[in-house]
């Protein structure tokens, strides 16, 4: 195998070309049009109870509305009221009854009703998509959903298995998941059963900001605003997201006015972009972290020494500071900063000698591995610098570099040796990271429980899932933090990950577009408050 294998060449490679051999000449896009390039190779699929990754949440995020969403010009604030107005709690604790706003409608026309939420929720948890667990992990199933899920007139109760925090039960209500669907114009489109799910991979039927006007693979996303939207038409009628690989491409294309907003930045161009006529550059500190995993269907990754090992054989340091410079963080834990129960211990470094005695000890001197990597510059050059470190204690590791898809299609079907990948929590509440990461009730290959990272990779926490199961029912917010603060140390020492770095999103836009929020640690993006 070659030490680096490339599955798809990147067509913006040849957009790169062409750019550089044209003058740059500042244009402007229509002061009612808001033009961004990102990387958004990593949808699959734009139906909210079947999507889960980062670009297909910004789409979500601003097509479908939720019972309880957030307010990006408070995020601090936590869930408000979006479709429902108000709710209730029983008080055993497990039951929560919404009331529905009056007067909003979806883009269709139709009426946002109860009937609708009810819908929306169930049908969530009959299709059994990969972030079907969000809500299953509540005791819904398709079985008992007629009974779970109820709506009432102008309320929806939902009644949960045992009593939650209430705030835990919200924050999962805010995912990707939790996006309401027109009951009517889904079912009209329903092929075989598939209630609408082939037709919203492409399509949209939700009473947002926006709706859908086309979704080209690995091209573009165009939206256009809804101007019935309850907190009043949006001031950028449409927005286009174009698919751009490469992050000097994306540059070229802002320093030429072609587009208001270029989101991968890599530091050099970061740089070169801060001396640019009329382009500005903000931080946010984001949620998403960087990590490599290890799959323990593999006899040597399985061994606890080897996975001590390769946490010394990663340069933590020299990545922060060299090619991910300003972007990126060192961060050791699963729950990203800000969340409650967050911790900032970060006991590993580069150590070779050090991870040469643990091979040494489990007798796995001399491996051969294949880690799978999203074509994306920063990861590209993160997994060749761990090809090098890695070959300083005897380890060969071949590169394997393909579109979002092709690799996560591997990945969640337990075949990659390493994995090389970013993580984002689904909401603002600590399960959502311990309940992935250090949680898998059934390692069985027959689970296909593809939403948990512990179940991709194989393995079987070690105690930890009834740690995570312990936590997330604790209703006293401080000994709930210390909790996940001790299983993050546990989690540190004996899991297949290495937890790198927390994501410091440097976005570089016209200096004509405000209001721009990226959604912090919390959420993805918001296109409504935007204006130029």
């Amino acid at each position: 195998m070659n030490s680096l294998t490339k599955l798809m060449t990147s067509a913006a490679l040849g957009l790169a070309v062409a750019l550089t051999a044209a003058p740059v000449a500042v244009a402007e896009t229509p002061p009612n049009m808001l033009v961004i390039a990102n990387r958004i190779d990593d949808i699959t699929t734009l139906d909210p109870a079947e999507s889960f990754e980062f670009a297909g949440s910004d789409v979500s995020r601003n097509v479908y509305q939720k019972l309880v969403n957030f307010d990006p010009a408070n995020l601090d604030a936590g869930y408000q009221p979006e479709i429902a107005e108000s709710w209730d709690v029983s008080g055993d604790g497990s039951t929560i009854t919404f009331t529905i706003r009056d007067g909003l409608t979806f883009h269709s026309g139709n009426p946002v009703t109860a009937a609708d939420v009810e819908y929306s929720l169930r049908r969530a948890v009959i299709l059994n998509k990969t972030p079907s667990f969000i809500l299953t992990q509540f005791g819904f199933t398709a079985d008992n959903v007629g009974e779970t899920i109820v709506a009432d007139g102008n309320t929806v109760t939902i009644k949960t298995d045992k009593p939650y925090a209430t705030s835990f039960v919200l924050n999962c209500l805010t995912a990707t998941i939790g996006g309401i669907v027109d009951m009517k114009t889904v079912m009209e489109n329903e092929v075989d059963g598939d209630m609408g799910n082939t037709w919203l991979k492409t399509n949209s039927a939700g009473s947002g900001a926006y709706k859908l006007v086309s979704w080209k693979p690995n091209e573009s996303v165009t939206l256009q605003s809804n101007p019935d939207f309850y907190l009043g038409a949006p001031a950028m009628e449409r927005v286009i997201v174009r698919h751009v690989q490469e992050s000097a491409s994306q540059r070229l294309l802002l320093e030429r006015g072609d587009i208001d907003m270029a989101r991968n930045l890599n530091p050099e161009d970061i740089a070169g972009a801060r001396d640019a006529d009329g382009v500005v550059i903000t931080d946010e500190l984001r949620g998403r972290l960087m990590y490599v995993s290890l799959n323990q269907k593999h006899p040597e990754l399985s061994k606890p020494e080897v996975r001590q090992a390769i946490k010394y054989l990663i340069d933590y340091e020299g990545m922060q500071n060299s090619f991910l410079n300003g972007q990126y963080v060192i961060h050791q834990n699963f729950l990203p900063r800000t969340f409650l129960g967050a911790v900032d211990e970060n006991p590993f470094s580069l150590n070779v000698e050090k991870a040469k005695e643990l091979l040494a000890s489990a007798g796995a001197e001399g491996m051969e591995l294949e880690v799978g990597v999203r074509e994306a510059q920063e990861r590209i050059e993160i997994a060749q610098t761990l090809q090098n470190t890695f070959a300083q204690a005897g380890i060969t590791l071949n590169i394997t570099v393909g579109t979002a898809k092709q690799i996560l299609a591997r990945y969640r079907s337990r075949e990659l040796d390493v994995y090389l990948g970013a993580w984002g929590p689904d909401y603002p509440d600590p399960h959502t990271n311990a309940g992935t990461f250090a949680f898998n009730p059934d390692n069985s290959d027959a689970a296909n429980a593809t939403g948990l990272l512990a179940w991709r990779n194989s393995w079987d926490t070690g105690g930890l899932t009834e740690k995570v199961a312990a936590a997330v029912v604790e209703n006293d917010r401080d000994v709930r933090s210390k909790m996940y603060a001790d299983i993050q140390a546990q989690f540190r020492d004996t899991a297949p990950f290495a937890v790198m770095f927390q994501k410091i999103e440097q976005t570089a836009q016209r200096d004509n577009v405000q209001n721009v929020n990226l959604g912090g640690a919390t959420t993805a993006v918001s296109y409504w408050p935007i204006t130029k």
